[in-house]
């Protein structure tokens, strides 16, 4: 028999859990449980510096800024590695749920696993926060237990129809083939028409794709304007930096509807400068973010992305809201969550609308060429604000059951 891996550890971990689902444990369901909290997210694949351990780090800073205990109980963290598949982020969420006494999960990074995590959530009546992209989430697939905090999909079509406006009219996607490169690749072409562009064509590539080059000459060969990648982590910035080798960069926009900070420090300065995109978070934003981004990178020597953030704010905004509920209960605490305004670090103004979307500001950035930096992260220029309301579709037109027409 081969060497024991801890992967294989996990999974066989996961295995029992649903093979004896009677063995339960002590307590799960007592009076005295401690209030648990589960991130579960990618560990170790392309997803892993954007969201990862930084954001079970982040979870935990929550947990020590909200100075528990709670109810009188110990306030417990556990995290899992969910490997971007689906079914064993399902089964680990429910071994958490049925045998660990887990109350909230949080972050996921991936939308395929959070749509399946959600289900079984509201199976459960338990809470699940969720960090993932896909506009599904708090559309045909919303449910009263879960809420999606840092951003969507709509903000690609936010940045499409801004920059169609200034005057990109034609434009390409590159999109990577699964729901969260599909809903992207859905909001910017709608985005791009209802400005009065055209979307030439699209082509679509398999997750954690080390060679664009066939993709981006199908781009370059549309003669686009724009190339927009739908697409994030490694495979945004591999084809970020392969554009610029082949020169496409300088014949047409490159555009990323979603960037995070780790990115743009794996790319280098030279690669990414003038790459324009919306962000929930930046760390030089405010007094407030800059002391919460300083004590971070103490922890793990890098600046936090804005998933990182947003896990900070929705773990220590759930606290809250258990506290302020007095209980448990996953109904009443959901609804001290949208009663309570959300002001933390990663925002000053948010709060929780009906469908499960967390509304909240974002900011158009650019980033800076070497020469403007001043040193380390210091990578953004925020071009401007915009506001929650011109961010996220408007609740009239959700397609979200629980929305009240």
């Amino acid at each position: 028999m081969g060497r024991i891996t801890p992967a294989k550890l996990s999974i066989l971990a996961v295995l029992a859990a649903l093979i004896f689902p009677t063995a339960e444990r002590a307590d799960a369901g007592s009076d005295d449980a401690p209030v648990k909290i589960g991130v579960l997210n990618d560990q170790s694949g392309l997803y892993a510096d954007l969201a990862g351990p930084g954001s079970v780090e982040a979870a935990r800073m929550a947990i020590e800024d909200f100075g528990g205990p709670l109810l009188g109980r110990p306030i417990e963290l556990v995290s899992a590695d969910h490997q971007n598949k689906a079914d064993v982020g399902a089964a680990i969420a429910r071994a958490w749920y049925d045998q660990d006494g887990v109350d909230v999960t949080v972050d996921f990074s991936n939308s395929s696993v959070a749509l399946a995590v959600e289900i079984i959530t509201k199976e459960k009546q338990k809470i699940t926060l969720i960090t993932a992209a896909s506009s599904a989430i708090i559309g045909k697939a919303c449910t009263p237990n879960a809420e999606q905090w840092v951003y969507n999909s709509r903000s690609g079509y936010s940045l499409a129809r801004v920059l169609t406006e200034r005057g990109l009219k034609t434009w390409f996607l590159v999109t990577v083939d699964y729901a969260f490169g599909h809903a992207f690749a859905d909001d910017i072409r709608k985005a791009v028409t209802d400005a009065g562009g055209s979307v030439l064509g699209e082509v679509r590539h398999p997750l954690n794709t080390a060679d664009m080059s066939s993709f981006l000459l199908q781009a370059q060969s549309s003669k686009a304007q724009a190339i927009a990648f739908a697409s994030a982590g490694s495979d945004m910035t591999t084809a970020v930096k392969q554009a610029g080798e082949f020169g496409i960069a300088q014949h047409a926009a490159l555009v990323a509807p979603i960037v995070f900070i780790t990115d743009v420090h794996a790319m280098g300065l030279k690669a990414a400068q003038g790459l324009q995109f919306i962000t929930a978070f930046y760390w030089d934003r405010d007094d407030e973010s800059r002391a919460f981004a300083k004590r971070f990178y103490e922890r793990r020597k890098a600046m936090p992305t804005m998933t990182q953030a947003g896990v900070y704010s929705a773990v220590l905004h759930y606290l809250r809201a258990v506290k302020a509920a007095n209980t448990k209960d996953a109904s009443a605490v959901m609804a001290k969550m949208r009663e309570l305004p959300v002001k933390d670090a990663f925002t000053h103004n948010g709060w929780l609308r009906e469908d499960g979307q967390m509304m909240h500001d974002m900011y158009l950035v650019e980033v800076k060429k070497p020469e403007e930096s001043k040193g380390p992260w210091d990578y953004y220029k925020v071009v401007e604000k915009i506001p929650a309301e011109k961010l996220f579709q408007p609740l009239e037109s959700s397609d979200c059951p629980l929305v009240k027409k």
